[in-house]
């Protein structure tokens, strides 16, 4: 069988995958990037892109496209107890005294994809993965299906930006990462006539889960929401009867939502855990974006997590770039990468998973929105530790000028 070689082979065309693939392409490697779907296409997401997420664009050459898509202004997000009690957390706290913006992943993805495809990146959509190549443990290449037919693409590195499937690393790992029962479903879907405030992305605690609502462009919004697998069951799998049992029983939710209809079919996704997962399952295999760790919704740091970690990698990849040839040197690359996703990311995960405890429990959510209401300086901090990373990590030096960074140790 013929096949092309690559330098670093990308499985996933989403924020993670096109980052990397970007900023690989930038430092001068040849980039192949597979999607299984044909672009724009809807995704379950929550569609809130925080602030810092423009300096990417900036540096990914697509903020001129985002722009242009009209996305909506959100300046700040508000989070509702049961009760009808809330807590607003400004978006120019999270950096450059900007907004944020409400905008479709149809959109957004369609952006990044075109700026991969313009920075020399070869993309190929409709393709999916079928299988890795190896040499005897090593990972190089893989194996694509498109138009019917499966070829092989060698590449020196292979990335796995496929998200919570993790279908690469679950191809190494056959038998052993076998899906666990979810225990949480997530849904999402586009509406009109909803009452959400203007400029405010709006979360919502209920029993067993929590709900965002926030305009987007077309003056449509998106509602993306969480509940548990027993009451998918109990609601008969209807995600509109889900929202009348339980999401409506947040007074605020049941206010936004009374008059609401949706205009797009529901999409819906299994969520197993949160957290971080293995960063390099196999020799010459590394895992970014959702694949590497899934933070929680309500954050607002999703988009933001997946474009980082796509430079982190791409950051580890380009320094070490001589380590990709040779098999008993990749690890000093895979090192480097797993303390420096470590030193940006593991601070706001921890945070992040002591905040979702407490907003399962619909008393201690509302104890914990009345407590945070008492203090901006104390909503600041907690706000800014999902999302910042630790200080004097890697990744927060890489964005420094050269001439200006401290010499590596």
């Amino acid at each position: 069988m013929s096949y092309e070689i690559y330098d670093v082979a990308i499985a996933g065309g989403g924020p993670a995958g096109t980052s990397a693939a970007i900023n690989l392409a930038q430092q001068g490697f040849r980039v192949l990037l597979a999607e299984q779907k044909r672009f724009p296409r809807e995704k379950l997401c929550g569609e809130f892109i925080s602030p810092e997420c423009i300096k990417h664009f900036e540096r990914l050459g697509v903020a001129n496209e985002i722009s242009l898509a009209k996305g909506a202004e959100l300046t700040e997000t508000s989070f509702y107890a049961r009760n009808g009690n809330k807590v607003s957390v400004p978006s120019k706290w999270f950096g450059d005294d900007r907004a944020a913006i409400g905008l479709s992943r149809a959109e957004m993805d369609r952006a990044l994809l075109e700026g991969a495809k313009r920075t020399g990146v070869t993309v190929l959509e409709e393709a999916q993965v079928v299988d890795l190549i190896r040499d005897n443990r090593r990972v190089v290449g893989v194996q694509i299906r498109a138009s019917e037919e499966v070829r092989e693409y060698r590449a020196q590195l292979t990335i796995d930006a496929t998200g919570r499937t993790r279908a690469l690393a679950r191809k190494v790992n056959r038998g052993r990462d076998s899906k666990r029962r979810a225990r949480f479903v997530a849904f999402k879907a586009h509406l009109q006539n909803a009452r959400v405030a203007p400029g405010v992305c709006e979360i919502y605690f209920y029993p067993g889960g929590y709900g965002g609502l926030n305009n987007i462009e077309g003056e449509l919004s998106n509602l993306c929401f969480i509940a548990t697998a027993r009451d998918l069951r109990h609601s008969g799998s209807n995600p509109e009867q889900i929202i009348r049992s339980r999401v409506m029983r947040n007074t605020r939710a049941a206010f936004t939502l009374g008059e609401a209809n949706f205009v797009t079919s529901w999409l819906s996704v299994a969520l197993e855990s949160f957290g971080r997962q293995e960063l390099v399952p196999a020799d010459g295999l590394l895992m970014i974006g959702d694949a590497a760790a899934f933070i929680d919704p309500f954050t607002g740091s999703g988009m933001l997590m997946a474009l980082e970690s796509g430079a982190v990698a791409a950051d580890a990849i380009g320094k070490y770039r001589d380590c990709l040839a040779h098999e008993s040197s990749f690890w000093q690359l895979a090192n480097r990468y797993r303390a420096h996703y470590k030193s940006t990311f593991d601070s706001r995960l921890r945070v992040s998973g002591w905040l979702r405890r407490a907003a399962f429990v619909p008393r201690v959510a509302e104890t914990a929105i009345s407590f945070f209401g008492l203090s901006d300086s104390l909503r600041r901090r907690v706000a800014q530790a999902t999302r910042r990373p630790a200080t004097g990590s890697h990744y927060g030096r890489s964005l420094i000028p050269s001439q200006d960074r401290p010499k590596e140790l």
